[in-house]
């Protein structure tokens, strides 16, 4: 079960044999780091015919790319920052992934744009929509709409009527940010990237005085072995002057981490028809429909710890909770909340003290012969950001490079979605399914539904819903293990499911019954299974004590001491500090 005819499985025979090729080859591009960034550039060198690996030292979208608002947007919010060009660019993007690229992941979204102040308001504003529509905002979805009090308020019957005297109603995204990132990935591989997680960077190698490939180290065994390369892409992301550090060349720029916090309440906990955008002192806040549930975030605060698991805190969700609430008929409470996740922004360190007023800009340079790194930006933007980051690599590569083409190139399950869902009845007939478990399926996996269901062929109990997650089919666990690179019980219930965010037991209680489900197909045993069950439940205890902290420091100390589902990662990684830097990789 490793490969069906047109999609890479991801599975543990194709990891044993990028073990092999990882320490036998020569490539011409390395990418470290498994983000959207480090994916994205891996998929544009591989379909500009290079050869190419990736290596990731956790899972794909382990740090910022599983943690963000779940937005594909344009940023609405740098057009008061005067970064037209970013704008522009990252609703160019959008509109490609919503249309051709990514259709089946990235959907249309309404939002709400409460207005709260009389006379200068709504003509600041709708010039600003305006502006957002011309520069492509609008091809996809339709154009800004102005309302009244009460037409916002019928949109949004949750909000005070005090708290807004109109609205006007836009369009945006919604992505489920660690599926696109895994499904960037399968689809490099796809095209013959040999692309491997659990696999840390330990050092790297030199010809004269060249970068000449990378050491990495097994996070899962321990096991070392060298990989070639005419050009290594540091695509790390917050790990970026770690890394940088690392290869003992100085750096380009630096990258500061921003910590972003969001929290998960059930739907029924405000009434409203559109995600809504709300002001705050420092940026936005953002309320997001997500399935059963509302994401609500996010906040904007330097983070100088740990940067594998940043922590949320009591306050972090105090001030989410005390700014939405300004605004609603019923406020929320701690008890409403489901789910709590932190991430990190890597941001380019640069003019001002206050991370909200960093630049979203993405940079790219060329650190030493061999080696190029690319920061900053947007999860928008991955795509320009890989191509850029290749584009620049292409300098160290002896043959002719081809121009990048991902503008062509559809995701994984892409291809024949929108027939499918033309046809979820007839989907639903074939395979014992409610239509509505159909097109979730389909919302996930795209066109690969048919790949996704046929492991039930033989077991036709796993198309029965995971018993305290019942959003989720039994398959989909196992699918996850089979074909999309997941490890560890982490990987699933956090990031090929978001089921550690959606429940209120936040996977505990299902992780016993995932366990056994994929166990078969990684080969654990019964103390293995155990093991992860144990480790699971520790982090998630761990993380719900930090939140109860009053400080990061504290919630950090509780959080970092959680056991790692990869036993053998390194934290950090001997010579891979700088000065001044992150006590911990």
């Amino acid at each position: 079960m490793d490969k069906q005819p047109g999609v890479q499985f991801l599975g543990p025979r194709q990891r044993e044999r990028a073990w092999e090729q990882l320490g036998s080859e020569q490539f011409d591009v390395v990418v470290v780091g498994g983000g959207v960034v480090g994916v994205g550039a891996a998929l544009d060198a591989a379909t500009r015919g290079l050869k190419v690996a990736l290596v990731e030292a956790r899972d794909f979208a382990s740090g910022t790319s599983s943690r963000s608002s779940k937005m594909f947007h344009g940023g609405l919010r740098y057009l008061e920052q005067l970064e037209f060009g970013l704008v522009a660019e990252a609703l160019h993007e959008r509109e490609l992934s919503m249309s051709t690229l990514a259709p089946h992941l990235v959907k249309p979204l309404k939002f709400l744009f409460p207005l709260t102040h009389r006379l200068w308001e709504r003509p600041y504003m709708a010039a600003g929509f305006l502006l957002y529509d011309r520069m492509g905002g609008s091809k996809s979805v339709p154009a800004q709409k102005h309302l009244t009090r009460a037409g916002a308020l019928r949109m949004a019957p949750g909000l005070k009527r005090n708290s807004l005297i109109g609205g006007i109603r836009y369009f945006d995204t919604v992505v489920d940010d660690a599926r696109h990132t895994m499904t960037v990935a399968r689809t490099a591989a796809h095209y013959g990237a040999v692309v491997r997680t659990s696999t840390q960077v330990v050092g790297f190698l030199r010809e004269a005085d060249r970068v000449s490939g990378v050491r990495v180290r097994d996070s899962e065994t321990g096991a070392t072995t060298e990989v070639q390369g005419h050009v290594v892409i540091n695509a790390t992301g917050v790990w970026t002057d770690e890394i940088q550090a690392l290869s003992r060349q100085r750096g380009r720029f630096r990258v500061r981490a921003s910590k972003g916090v969001h929290i998960v309440v059930p739907r029924d906990r405000i009434v409203s028809d559109s995600a809504i955008i709300l002001r705050t002192e420092k940026s936005v806040l953002f309320v997001i429909p997500w399935g059963n549930h509302w994401i609500i975030g996010t906040t904007d605060t330097d983070w100088n710890l740990d940067l594998a698991h940043p922590a949320a805190t009591e306050a972090d969700i105090d001030y989410i909770l005390g700014h939405v609430n300004s605004v609603l008929v019923t406020p929320l409470t701690p008890d409403d909340i489901d789910g709590v996740y932190a991430g990190l922004r890597p941001l380019l360190a640069g003019e001002s003290d206050e991370t909200s007023k960093l630049s979203r800009e993405h940079a790219v340079a060329r650190v030493a012969p061999g080696l190029v790194a690319i920061a900053g930006g947007k999860y928008t933007t991955y795509r320009v950001m890989g191509k850029d980051a290749v584009d620049l690599a292409s300098e160290d590569i002896p043959a002719r490079v081809a121009p990048s083409i991902t503008e062509k190139v559809p995701l994984a399950g892409a291809d024949g979605y929108f027939a499918l869902v033309n046809q979820t009845v007839h989907l639903g007939r074939m395979y014992g399914l409610h239509p509505y478990r159909i097109k979730h399926l389909l919302d996930r996996y795209g066109s690969l539904i048919d790949e996704v269901l046929e492991l039930a062929a033989e077991s036709p109990e796993l198309r029965e819903p995971i018993t305290d997650a019942p959003d989720y089919l039994q398959v989909e666990a196992v699918y996850a293990a089979a074909a999309e690179g997941a490890l560890h019980l982490e990987d699933i219930l956090a990031r090929r499911t978001r089921i550690s965010i959606e429940y209120s037991h936040r996977g505990v209680n299902c992780a016993e019954q995932v366990a056994k489900l994929v166990a078969p197909v990684l080969g654990w045993d019964e103390a293995m299974i155990d093991r992860e069950v144990e480790t699971y439940r520790a982090r998630v205890e761990a993380e719900i004590m930090s939140q109860a902290q009053p400080d990061d420091a504290s919630a950090d100390a509780l959080r970092a001491a959680a056991p790692e589902a990869r036993a053998e990662i390194l934290e950090p990684v001997p010579g891979a500090v700088p000065s001044g830097g992150s006590a911990r990789s």
